[in-house]
């Protein structure tokens, strides 16, 4: 066998006398050759015109049928393969996204729909031909360079000389071998308002502006650049109580992906919804029906985090810039494209005064051949030569004033001048042209002078020309991050075992609990002082004893807990009140000392800072005197939960028991509304509404003449006509001004909320009824101003001119004579009555880490300090807030 083994035997090819040729080589060399052909040749646009190879072929084809009618698409399909090496599916489905953009095609037929996502009608049936606009900036073939198609048979375009923003207004998006391209439409407008602050030097920015509409956060754009990202969200809003509709989506969905993504939502019971209508036809409609008891503001909140109706773009400016794959931002793409449009535009001018030049120069020529009458000297010649030299040597004296010599070429034009022309030559017509010419030469000189200037006035004639109906559909504004816990729909049920520690949503013999989401968390508190956080599942062992749980809020200052326990070392009773905002899932805090056997007294969770009074029972041990007495809560400060807390005692405590339930010890809640995104927050951003309690409300009053009035929420999403938004004072008069449409009358009337939780419409329901004036001011006061000039304008004091009536109420006329305008003027003093006095704390948590003295059996003073516990040994756990301050609201 090892004699065997050491014998050599050749390959089998080089037996038969083949070669061995290695692949390495070569498959490096096709993959690099494939990979270069399908960035320039097939996915990634041109920087020069904004056109793929196949957009480019296609639009030199329509150029080259063009004759202003329309021609099939399967016609153009077929001529546009003399240029494009591939199959007619893939050139007619880039043609009909041509045409859908709305820019370049002028389409007849079915050509899809870009809403509802409905494929184009087979290319037999539908027409098409180059729009105006595409004939005016795309063409122009003393521009264009050339080059051979593939097969050498035609000649096509390198680029397509366009005088326009196209890469931009059209966007394009392509995925290549080892990189991609996606770039977002811009506005038609916006592009051409850049382009010319380019020229003026001026700063500009551009955002995205989509067909569908929608509504865009731009924020982080980052200039179309790799690492933006555009949020993108439908438009909805609220038909009725029951019912929202959505009329724009996101770009890059469709009605039937969007429908199919809220369904899926629905059935994995992230939102509710009774049913789903489509109606789309030329506008989106798409109307969601909800079952009742379904908040309309919490639902659509939940659209956006779980379906379709929002959706995030990431923008990669990737384009072909002289034969290699380059990455920009859209602003250095238009300031590329404005540079190019004017290098194209000096090109045609510096052509047109060739043109010009060559025309005036021939007519000069013309008018001395026939003026001089010098054809009269090639009579007598006889040869071809003579001719040429006969007319040469006659308008030598003639032709000093010419811009350049006189060619043999321009002397054998003068020779096929015909014979009628010449007796019928007209010298003033002659001279007129010439004039003319001049004075066309003129300008273009004067236009290559003012290039700048004069490409504004190309960009501002083309928004003029075709800007008219190319307005911003896509909404620009700051979205609201939307936290999903507080907005999923809680479609679960949780249970709870005591005794043995389980909590989850199968353990359905046992206690219920409350309504959860598989995506919450569950705040659990146990017997022995222990706390822990984890998530919904369908049974986890969190710990025997407990005794609370419920779905935990994160950042919640307003959850407030009460405590007493037994330390187990001492055998002394503490109190502390503190939240919960900020702990690690799945871990155990000790709320007690730490020591065995530590165990909780009594325990209240209080979503509103409550603090109620209790009292202590003591057993009848030794000689102890007080064996009962009361404690308020609210006397106790709200600090961190690591502390060890106030002592009650250092005797044995028998119950504690309930005495009196608490109110709120927390200040009201200040609530500002952000104008930007058009929502309510506690974060201090936008205007200040004022400070709210839990029985206050928000009045809002709309320009259809409707008010209503909410408990404030700050998932609750308001209309755009809304033009009051207040804190509702139950006892302050609304003053307003309607204009009556069936009476055709101005009236004014005053009114007090009748019911808060209803809406109510305050003006007549006539088509023509329209508010005019809303005053919130207690005394208001009005100018009334007249169309007749003799009658002078009239103040009118709302307090006097009509009393307090009901909401239904018609109203006292404001004037018989016609009125061209009403203005609101400064208010009469007024002195708001004041507010009996409340005291309350601030709503943060202490934790200020002294130590405190356990010389007393009676619970230990307001303001009394804590230690922080030893056990809990997480510094950023323990600190919650800073020490916190009593405050006297007036």
């Amino acid at each position: 066998m090892a004699e065997h083994e050491d014998q050599h035997f050749p390959p089998e090819n080089e037996r038969n006398g083949d070669t061995i040729t290695k692949i390495t080589g070569m498959y490096e060399d096709w993959f690099l050759d494939y990979a270069s052909y399908v960035i320039l040749e097939r996915a990634v646009p041109g920087i020069n015109d904004g056109f793929k190879p196949v957009q480019r072929r296609i639009m030199q084809s329509m150029k080259d049928l063009d004759d202003g009618r329309y021609n099939k698409v399967a016609n153009l399909v077929g001529h546009t393969m003399q240029y494009h090496p591939h199959g007619d599916a893939s050139i007619a489905d880039a043609m009909v996204q041509l045409g859908q953009k709305e820019l370049l095609i002028d389409m007849q037929g079915n050509w899809g729909n870009i809403l509802t996502g409905d494929r184009a009608a087979a290319s037999r049936y539908i027409e098409a031909r180059l729009s105006k606009f595409a004939l005016e900036v795309v063409f122009n073939p003393k521009t264009t360079e050339w080059q051979a198609s593939y097969d050498g048979r035609r000649k096509e375009p390198i680029d397509l000389p366009v005088k326009f923003p196209l890469l931009l207004a059209q966007g394009a998006e392509g995925i290549a071998v080892g990189l991609s391209t996606k770039i977002l439409p811009h506005n038609f407008n916006e592009l051409i308002q850049a382009s010319i602050k380019i020229l003026k030097g001026q700063s500009f920015t551009i955002y995205p502006d989509f067909l569908t509409g929608g509504i865009a956060d731009v924020s982080n754009y980052n200039d179309g650049k790799r690492g933006g990202k555009v949020r993108i969200r439908a438009k909805i809003s609220q038909l009725d109580k029951s019912t929202l509709v959505v009329t724009e989506i996101p770009y890059g969905t469709t009605t039937a992906s969007l429908i199919d993504s809220v369904l899926k939502a629905n059935d994995k019971g992230k939102i509710k919804i009774k049913k789903i209508e489509d109606n789309t036809a030329k506008d989106v409609e798409i109307l969601i029906h909800l079952p009742s008891g379904v908040s309309p503001d919490k639902t659509i909140d939940a659209l956006y985090a779980f379906t379709n109706c929002e959706v995030s773009v990431s923008p990669i400016c990737c384009i072909i810039q002289e034969h290699k794959p380059v990455f920009i931002g859209v602003k250095d793409a238009l300031r590329y494209s404005t540079d190019h449009t004017v290098e194209l535009l000096k090109q045609e001018l510096e052509i047109k005064l060739g043109e010009l030049e060559e025309q005036w120069h021939f007519a000069s020529l013309e008018r001395i051949f026939i003026e001089n009458r010098i054809y009269r000297d090639i009579e007598e010649e006889e040869t071809w030569e003579g001719v040429i030299k006969a007319i040469d040597k006659g308008l030598k004296p003639h032709i000093k004033h010419l811009k350049r010599p006189v060619t043999e070429e321009d002397i054998v034009k003068l020779t096929e001048i015909r014979i009628k022309k010449i007796s019928k030559f007209d010298i003033d017509k002659a001279k007129q042209l010439i004039e003319s010419l001049e004075e066309k030469i003129a300008e273009v000189k004067s236009h290559l002078d003012n290039l700048v200037e004069y490409a504004i006035d190309y960009f501002k004639k083309l928004k003029e020309k075709f800007g008219k109906d190319k307005t911003r559909r896509t909404e620009l504004k700051l979205f609201e991050d939307i936290v999903a816990t507080k907005v999923v729909l809680r479609n679960s049920k949780l249970y709870i075992n005591r005794k043995e520690g389980f909590i989850g949503t199968s353990l359905r013999r046992d206690e219920y609990v409350t309504d959860c989401a598989d995506i919450d968390d569950i705040i659990v508190f146990r017997s022995d002082g222990k706390m822990i956080v984890t998530k919904v599942d369908s049974k986890t062992f969190v710990g025997k004893n407990i005794i609370h749980a419920a779905v935990f809020k994160k950042k919640d200052k307003r959850t407030i807990y009460n405590m007493v326990y037994k330390d187990g070392k001492s055998g002394a009773s503490f109190m502390k009140r503190f939240a919960v905002t900020s702990i690690t899932r799945d871990r155990e805090y000790d709320l007690t000392t730490g020591h065995k056997g530590s165990k909780v007294l009594y325990f209240t969770a209080n979503p509103n800072g409550e603090a109620e009074v209790i009292t202590v029972n003591l057993r009848a041990v030794g000689s102890i005197k007080k064996l009962k007495w009361d404690i308020d809560l609210a006397e106790l400060a709200i600090k961190g939960r690591g502390v060890r807390g106030n002592l009650v005692t250092k005797h044995p405590v028998k119950k504690i028991e309930l005495k009196e339930k608490g109110i709120s010890t927390l200040k009201p809640r200040k609530i500002w509304f952000d104008e930007t995104v058009q929502r309510l927050n506690v974060d201090n951003r936008g205007d200040l509404i004022g400070e709210f309690t839990a029985d206050d409300r928000l009045l809002i009053i709309n320009q259809k003449g409707q008010l209503k009035t909410i408990i404030p929420n700050l998932n609750t999403h308001f209309d755009n006509d809304m033009i009051v938004l207040e804190k509702w004072i139950p006892n302050k008069p609304i003053s307003v001004v309607y204009f009556d449409g069936e009476r055709v009358k101005y009236y004014v009337k005053r009114f007090m909320v009748e019911h808060p939780d209803k809406e109510e419409k305050f003006i007549t329901d006539h088509d023509d009824s329209k508010l005019m004036i809303v005053a919130m001011d207690y005394r208001p006061v009005a100018e009334v101003i007249y169309y007749k000039k003799d009658l002078e304008n009239e103040i009118i004091n709302f307090e006097e001119f009509i009393s307090i009536k009901g909401i239904k109420a018609l109203g006292n006329q404001l004037s018989k004579d016609k009125i061209r305008d009403i203005n609101l003027l400064d208010p009469l003093p007024y002195e708001e009555p004041e507010m009996n006095e409340v005291e309350v704390v601030e709503e943060e948590i202490v934790d200020n880490g002294k130590s405190q003295s356990e010389n007393d059996s009676d619970p230990a003073p307001k303001g009394s300090d804590d230690t922080p516990n030893s056990s809990d040994e997480s510094s950023d756990d323990t600190a919650e807030g800073t020490s916190g301050n009593q405050i006297t609201l007036f």
